[in-house]
């Protein structure tokens, strides 16, 4: 009894009758369905847009890690500064920097910190094999590869002895693994960084990092770095920690003013810049818990340093996830009220369907009477028109769909905007466009329905 209620001959007779018309008039049909379809295209593609834009900034903030608090040392210092209630310039106050001293006092005052991971970041240069590279030499603690999410593809972290002792060994970026060791496996093998041979314990698994979240985020590119533990640095490379007579001589040359600039070379430059920078570290993260507690645990953290640096300023504390979630806030909006332009555009769609139904049952009320006189039913009459109206409606959701994905790869192609579709947007544009074919079908069909099949039939 059901299967007969489904395929019933008179609904399926209507259906044909309703393809001929809109056949008949494919190009009034056509422009019927014009504003369902730039409605379904402006849904799909902004919502593409928006997915690909939530979807770099969630890779943001696993770049910059969860609930973290970065402090970065602040190298230019003025070398006076104006007393202002007597007018006089003082010479610059004292500060030890950014010292493996403080991460043990954060430590000791804040003992709830899920991790905490101090950084020395060195330029430097990799040989293997008579080929040069130029790199970052970076010097971390374990509980940096935790901060960041990194995965090791190879071999494995550095032991709690390797950190303590300073060992000559190192973890290398996929990058470097595929410029040094294209063909073999560079565990175990040895590299030369910089002035020293480091052992290769293991090797990064490679992380995609596009160059906006590299200029926006001031990070590097994962992959071309060798990581070696922290005390390696201090012990093999550099410790700006100690005073050395160069240190003292340098000083005592500024202090005369005989410090000069030698033009023309940017080595020179960066060797200066490079020792102006008295700080330790070059960077510290700290991993909090709980959201909740980033911005008190900083200012926490900010009051302590500027005791321990004698007033000084000489650092500056970020905090990178509250700025992407803010910026994933505004982009949110930014979606809500691109969504509203086009649900408006379905909408104005839905009533351009509709005045084109009410114009076609004037145009066609001889139709309907004859309809009517020849035995048809008011049944008959609406839902042949209800099926005009949802055919014209799916259809243009279909090619709105067609161009909405296509809007879509052209602005991820041409504009460099990474573009995300998803089944659950186009399900939703379609059956949003079929639906507001229904809604809007009805009145037209109703007003078919109820037409006098005689005086139908005397309209002129």
């Amino acid at each position: 009894m059901k299967l007969n209620t489904v395929f019933d001959p008179r609904l399926i007779a209507n259906l044909y009758i309703a393809i001929d018309a809109v056949i008949a008039n494919r190009l009034r049909s056509l422009l019927t369905a014009l504003g369902i379809i730039f409605g379904v295209a402006a849904v799909i593609s902004m919502l593409a847009i928006g997915n690909g834009a939530q979807q770099e900034i969630l890779n943001q903030i696993k770049l910059v890690g969860v609930n973290n608090i970065v402090i970065k040392p602040i190298i230019e210092q003025k070398e006076e500064r104006v007393n202002e209630k007597v007018g006089k310039k003082d010479k610059k106050k004292f500060s030890p920097g950014l010292t493996v001293r403080d991460v043990k006092s954060i430590k000791s005052v804040l003992p709830d910190l899920t991790q905490i991971s101090p950084e020395i970041i060195l330029d430097t240069y990799v040989i293997r094999n008579g080929f040069r590279r130029s790199a970052k030499l970076v010097g971390v603690e374990p509980a940096y590869f935790k901060i960041y999410d990194f995965k090791l593809s190879e071999g494995q972290i550095f032991s709690d002895e390797q950190q303590k002792v300073g060992s000559p060994v190192c973890i290398i970026g996929s990058a470097l693994k595929s410029r040094f060791f294209p063909t073999e496996n560079p565990v175990g093998k040895s590299m030369k960084v910089g002035t020293h041979w480091l052992k290769i314990i293991g090797v990064l698994n490679e992380r995609l990092v596009s160059q906006a979240s590299i200029s926006k985020l001031g990070i590097r590119d994962f992959n071309m770095d060798v990581y070696i533990p922290l005390q390696s640095v201090l012990v093999r490379y550099r410790n700006r920690d100690l005073i050395t007579s160069e240190a003292l001589r340098l000083s005592a040359m500024q202090s005369q003013g005989m410090v000069f600039m030698r033009g023309g070379n940017s080595s020179n430059t960066e060797n200066e810049q490079e020792k102006k920078n008295y700080h330790q570290l070059d960077r510290l993260v700290l991993q909090v818990d709980k959201t909740e507690k980033l911005q008190a645990t900083a200012e926490i953290i900010s009051r302590m340093l500027k005791r321990r640096h004698y007033d000084v300023v000489d650092y500056e504390i970020e905090i990178p996830e509250l700025l992407l979630k803010q910026q994933q806030r505004t982009n949110d909006i930014f979606n809500y009220v691109l969504g509203a332009i086009a649900g408006i555009s379905l909408l104005v769609g839905g009533i351009g369907i509709m005045n084109i139904m009410l114009a076609s049952v004037l145009e066609r009320i001889k139709e309907i009477g004859l309809r009517l006189a020849m035995g048809a039913k008011k049944s008959d009459v609406v839902q042949q028109f209800l099926f005009e109206a949802v055919m014209i409606s799916v259809s243009g959701g279909i090619i709105g769909v067609i161009l909405g994905v296509l809007i879509a790869y052209l602005v991820s192609s041409f504009a460099n905007i990474p573009t995300i579709i998803s089944f659950s947007s186009i399900l939703l544009s379609f059956g949003v466009a079929a639906t507001v074919g229904l809604i809007f079908g009805i009145a037209p069909a109703r007003r078919a329905a109820q037409q006098d099949p005689i005086t139908s039939l005397r309209y002129e």
